[in-house]
């Protein structure tokens, strides 16, 4: 490889480190020392690291794997004392991608622990390859780089380079071309010390600067060149001085009538079309979503993204008009592991109902009686799955209670498990706690009576039924809304009406000493809904507000526009603060949801005093911007927002408290 060099040195502070004679020893064995060997299981077993084959060889991805886990100490190798070689030879047989420029990654690096300093390092840039050690002397400590410039090393080929060091001379030999030397003005230091240091394979004990690409082979050979024994070579790009058992070999092409040896050729297939299960006889396969230009390989039973074109919001379009039994108060959607995706409906008259995604639409699954159902709530405890409606009105029999449904693996349909006393119940939440498991319901009103108890329910496992646990007084509750920021558990309310007024205050409560204790009150309009969501380290809590109302004031048609609220979490001040104030006509509910990179909230706005023909809005979060209107969506009616992902995509549902017809929309990406 033709290749012009050049020399950096770095010097602080400017001095020359002492010379003196001495009787030089080995601390090692004069022997090739598998370095990449000494860090990865013979099994390949290390967390994070793979085995892939590309272009007829196998080699090691290691990005994936914590910087630490790919580490061993110095002194498993220096076992005589504790001095690096003053002349030795590193090889390496990498892959590499392109990288941006200026970007840096690791080989090798070899870290004094307590200090962490370098004491020796590999590393390579989009056009140069640095070899860096430690020199020091009684005037400092400074260090060195070596560089050479390799300009085809990024060219996504197999490669073998020899670095040879032998006093102040250094060579670097590429794929057994000609040696590129470089005299330095600063030897390699005849005392670089290995007490208490560690090999790094592919970091710097960091996660900045990890290795990306593949590697098949890094080789310490103390006291000598290595070029001689790997030069010349019919493959000189695949040259083998050691490499771990895992690798060994090449695949090629099998002689006819032979079975092959090993399973990687099968491994490299890549499958198109719809998401395949990932299962340990996909593991190490490709998956390649041509709908995304997303590239995925199958690790142990999930999808892991290798290559992915950026995914952005693009439009959105409608996917599905689902019929329903009547006006619709809300919606869950959820998974039953092995058996597919859910949404259930809460219907106004007396039957809600459950339908599954089949063929990329949902279809009737199950009927269930109900009583002006306002919502549904899915959880599971253990290997049992739930699924709770809210009733708001009495039965024929004048009988109040919501009802929560146990999933039966034999009939695969919900059956009644539990009946609970409620009083025009709006909304339930299913949370836990210290491993123990709660259902909380929101009492809307008890006859006139607005100002009532809501109970929190706690599982027993004894009697394996939900037992009352905590009351706490609400004013016409809409929605509970359960979150956790760090060892701390949170339940919002949201209180929409005292009996004469819609202003009034929303509570979030925080559980001390085993129980939900008052945090914060925020005054609200109306409030139907609060929605938490976490963008990077930042907490937000979005309320709903859907209208203005005093019996002593007349109701004018623009009280129903008014505006809701995004607050954030102050962690110094310990309180959330209010962050944005978006204008809503009567809004029933948030959802956020992230599309790739995005992150955006959606409004269900539902009445503006003189139709329900009113958009619901997308926003999307712009930073410093806060949330910003993308998107205007056509809604009826429109009472709650779900959204959920299939392989085929990503999609939002609403629910029309309107009209018996709910929308699947599906977001178009690019």
């Amino acid at each position: 490889m033709s290749a012009l060099l050049t020399l950096c040195v770095v010097l602080l502070p400017l001095a020359t480190p002492g010379s003196g004679t001495r009787q030089w020893e080995p601390c090692t064995d004069l022997r090739p020392l598998d370095v990449l060997a000494e860090a990865v299981p013979p099994d390949g077993s290390a967390v994070g690291v793979r085995v892939m084959q590309v272009q007829g060889a196998r080699g090691l991805q290691l990005s994936a794997a914590a910087p630490h886990a790919l580490s061993f100490p110095a002194s498993r190798i220096f076992f005589r004392c504790d001095l690096f070689p003053e002349e030795f030879s590193i090889v390496v047989t990498l892959r590499v991608p392109s990288l941006p420029p200026k970007k840096n990654e690791y080989l090798l690096a070899v870290v004094a622990e307590e200090r962490d300093s370098l004491l020796l390092g590999l590393r390579y840039s989009p056009t140069q390859l640095h070899f860096l050690f430690l020199s020091e002397d009684g005037a400092g400590a400074w260090q060195t780089r070596v560089s050479f410039r390799s300009p085809a090393l990024v060219d996504g080929q197999w490669h073998v380079l020899v670095l040879a060091v032998s006093e102040g001379s250094f060579s670097l030999t590429t794929d057994c071309g000609p040696a590129v030397d470089i005299m330095a003005d600063m030897p390699f230091p005849a005392t670089l010390s290995m007490r208490g240091a560690r090999f790094f394979i592919g970091s710097r004990r960091r996660t900045k600067g990890r290795f990306t690409g593949l590697v098949r082979q890094l080789v310490l050979l103390p006291g000598s060149d290595a070029t001689p024994r790997l030069c010349p070579c019919m493959n000189p790009e695949l040259a083998v001085l050691s490499i771990p058992a895992i690798l060994h070999g090449l695949t090629g092409k099998p002689e006819d009538n032979e079975v092959l040896k090993y399973p990687y050729e099968t491994n490299m297939k890549v499958t198109l079309g719809p998401r395949p299960p990932c299962t340990k006889a996909e593991d190490a396969q490709f998956w390649f979503d041509a709908s995304r230009k997303g590239l995925y390989l199958c690790v142990g039973s999930e999808w892991v993204s290798v290559l992915a074109a950026k995914e952005r919001l693009d439009y959105v379009e409608e996917h599905q008009s689902l019929f329903t039994n009547s006006e619709t108060l809300g919606i869950e959607v959820f998974v039953i592991p092995e058996t597919g995706l859910f949404v259930a409906t809460a219907n106004r008259k007396t039957t809600s109902a459950i339908y599954k995604w089949t063929d990329g639409k949902f279809a009737s699954y199950q009927d269930i009686p109900t009583h002006q159902a306002q919502s549904w709530r899915h959880f599971t405890i253990g290997k049992k799955i739930f699924l709770a409606v809210a009733n708001f009105e009495p039965n024929e029999k004048g009988q109040e209670f919501s009802v929560i449904y146990k999933w039966s693996q034999r009939r695969l349909r919900f059956t009644p498990y539990q009946r609970v006393p409620t009083h025009s119940a709006r909304d339930w939440e299913a949370f836990e706690v210290a491993g123990e498991h709660f259902l909380a319901v929101a009492n809307h009103r008890e006859g006139d009576n607005h100002n009532i108890d809501s109970v929190i329910y706690k599982w027993n496992p004894g009697t394996r039924l939900f037992e009352a646990n905590q009351t706490i007084a609400t004013s016409g509750a809409y929605d509970w809304e359960f979150f956790t920021v760090g060892p701390y558990a949170f339940l919002a309310v949201a209180n929409a009406f005292n009996g004469t007024s819609t202003r009034l205050q929303s509570h979030l409560y925080v559980r001390l000493g085993g129980s939900f204790q008052l945090f914060q009150s925020f005054l609200t309009f109306g409030a139907a809904d609060w929605e938490v969501f976490h963008i990077g380290e930042r907490v937000f809590l979005a309320v709903a507000n859907s209208h203005r109302y005093d019996v002593e004031m007349r109701v004018q048609n623009d009280s129903y526009v008014i505006n809701s609220v995004i607050y954030e979490l102050n962690v110094t001040a310990q309180t959330f603060v209010r962050f944005q104030e978006i204008r809503t006509c009567s809004a029933l509910d948030w959802e956020f949801f992230s599309v790739g990179e995005d992150y955006f909230l959606v409004v269900a706005n539902s009445f503006d005093g003189n139709t329900f023909s009113v958009n619901s809005i997308i926003y999307r979060w712009q930073g410093y911007e806060g949330f910003v209107a993308v998107h205007s969506l056509p809604t009826f009616g429109c009472r709650d927002w779900e959204a959920f992902r299939t392989a085929a995509g990503s999609y939002l549902v609403y629910s029309s408290a309107k009209e018996p017809l709910s929308r699947v929309l599906k977001l178009r990406t690019g």
